[in-house]
């Protein structure tokens, strides 16, 4: 969906609308696999050491995880801000939990919009995750495709840093060096916009 904005010059600046999808299946998929691999190559006391490592998805601790995967999702439409600004109207309390009224609703989906996704299979909606950018025109795609990657990455390593403090420490901050760093590449790779080649236009 294409909008026009002003721009810093008075001028109407042409911008889309990009959705991002994340599926939360792919999401498990690494988490768990990385915990594998965690679990298999670190130096244990015990077994049952080895296996609080790897059970993350088991079904006692799948609650925890989903948890900090909202957390990361909520963390990463943040660090987007603004081209994910969406003006709050009202705000209401519900069981301690805050529901956020907009005051418009989301762009529906159009046939000029571009979804881009971190995965193949189908899930239901509400498995998803999704982050609309309100970008210029010019954008990339080739940059979209590389920020639906870090993004993808910061929310696997937000949940492993979280999980190894609790069941592996000495291993946590390596976690959360990775998160970090991939926070810090959505933020650059959001910034960075494809500029357009402009020829000079000649009677001859």
């Amino acid at each position: 969906m294409d909008e026009n904005r002003y721009n810093s010059t008075g001028l109407t600046a042409r911008t889309k609308t990009v959705k991002l999808l994340f599926k939360r299946s792919e999401l498990l998929y690494d988490i768990k696999n990385y915990a594998y691999v965690e679990g298999d190559v670190m130096q244990v006391n015990t077994e049952h050491d080895r296996h609080q490592v790897q059970d993350i998805g088991e079904t006692g601790n799948i609650d925890r995880v989903t948890k900090v995967l909202d957390l990361a999702y909520a963390e990463s439409v943040e660090a987007l801000f603004p081209y994910t600004k969406q003006d709050v109207e009202q705000v209401t309390e519900m069981d301690n939990m805050p529901t956020v009224v907009y005051d418009e609703e989301p762009p529906a989906d159009e046939g000029s919009d571009e979804v881009f996704t971190n995965e193949k299979s189908e899930e239901t909606k509400s498995q998803d995750y999704e982050i609309q950018l309100l970008v210029p025109d010019a954008y990339s795609k080739t940059t979209v495709t590389l920020l639906v990657r870090y993004i993808h990455e910061y929310m696997v390593c937000r949940v492993l840093a979280d999980w190894m403090s609790i069941t592996n420490p000495p291993s946590a901050p390596k976690w959360k060096e990775k998160e970090q760093e991939m926070l810090e590449a959505m933020k650059e790779a959001v910034n960075f916009r494809t500029k357009r080649v402009r020829r000079t236009q000649t009677p001859f």
